[in-house]
């Protein structure tokens, strides 16, 4: 598993948000598809995930929301991509 503290050029958003659910949602097993509710995500832990990518990216505006909007990783890794210039 790649470590979520990499730096975010050494690492794809999609692996960075994979790693990011595993470890907030402390599923090891936890793919890019699996969806944030079904895994038993909550708003506590959506702040969680939004709080580790603000800390690995960098950034100070990402919303909460977007977690509870995008709720997969890979769909996540997307928008990030496109609004936080991850491409």
């Amino acid at each position: 598993m790649t470590e979520p503290t990499a730096t975010a050029t050494a690492v794809s958003t999609l692996d960075l948000l994979v790693d990011v659910f595993r470890e907030v949602l402390d599923l090891p097993d936890l793919t890019a598809d699996t969806d944030f509710y079904e895994a038993g995500g909550d708003s506590l832990t959506a702040f969680q995930i939004t709080g580790r990518l603000q800390e690995i990216l960098g950034a100070d505006d990402i919303p909460v929301s977007l977690v509870f909007a995008y709720p997969t990783p890979r769909d996540l890794a997307e928008v990030v991509d496109a609004d936080y210039g991850r491409a």
